[in-house]
């Protein structure tokens, strides 16, 4: 099988936006923890097969995270990274055996309940992020970014109410999401999905985005941990608005 530089379905002006998005998307997750990934999304579904976009949005989110994992190394909080990884194994698990095909919109509807709750919502009780707390968690969303790429909204919430510090949460955010991000490479694979065909594209992508995760870090860096809430709640806040939004468009389609 010949490799191109560029997949077939994918012209040069095309690639040259998404990989300029991937610099901005990565400065925006690494600055105000979460968005950037669900903003790529959005514009790779606007010009990729739809076959193509969560497999290959999954690998580069992949790499963006581990960049920035990397760069954020020391502020992980390893305790919630440990019992996070039992339950990405087995939500990944689940959702590869059932590959089940529900209505877009009870996704859409219940990331974006949980999301406005987390962000607005009384504190979950301390039980909730011990280790089984924080594996349930884990299962669900690892088995929901199987089917919909968006899951990481619901992660940050999740991981936001945990931590404070500013630093702590993107840390722990990126480490989470290497793991959720991960099986997808496996799952996708085993049903078929040709990576060889996407890697150029794949690894340049990830490239743009470490050059954009470095940048945002830099701006991290000037915020302090009141400005950092506030703007992740805002950020997290917009994304849940149009997942409701889009689940209303879609709900017309299922009446």
């Amino acid at each position: 099988m010949e490799i191109g530089l560029l997949p077939e379905s994918l012209s040069l002006p095309v690639a040259l936006f998404l990989l300029g998005s991937s610099v901005i998307t990565s400065m925006i997750t690494a600055s105000l923890g979460a968005g950037g990934g669900v903003l790529l999304l959005l514009l790779m579904a606007s010009w990729m097969p739809a076959a193509a976009i969560i497999p290959v949005h999954g690998m580069i989110q992949l790499g963006s995270n581990g960049g920035r994992a990397m760069l954020t190394w020391k502020h992980i909080d390893w305790r919630v990274i440990a019992a996070f990884a039992p339950g990405v194994i087995a939500g990944a698990a689940a959702g590869a055996w059932l590959l089940v095909s529900l209505p877009a919109y009870l996704w859409q509807l219940t990331i974006a309940i949980f999301v406005l709750y987390l962000c607005w919502g009384p504190a979950l009780p301390k039980g909730a992020f011990g280790p089984a707390g924080i594996f349930i968690a884990s299962t669900l969303t690892s088995f929901i970014s199987l089917f919909v790429g968006a899951s990481g909204p619901l992660v940050a919430a999740f991981i936001k109410q945990i931590h404070i510090d500013r630093f702590r949460t993107v840390a722990t955010f990126a480490a989470a999401m290497i793991l959720q991000h991960a099986p997808k490479a496996l799952v996708f694979g085993v049903t078929g999905f040709v990576f060889a065909r996407w890697l150029p594209f794949i690894l340049a992508m990830i490239a743009c985005g470490f050059a954009g995760t470095w940048l945002g870090l830099r701006f991290l860096n000037s915020l302090d941990n009141r400005w950092f809430g506030k703007a992740f709640n805002l950020v997290l806040t917009l994304l849940a608005l149009r997942l409701l939004w889009q689940a209303s468009l879609t709900a017309q389609w299922w009446v």
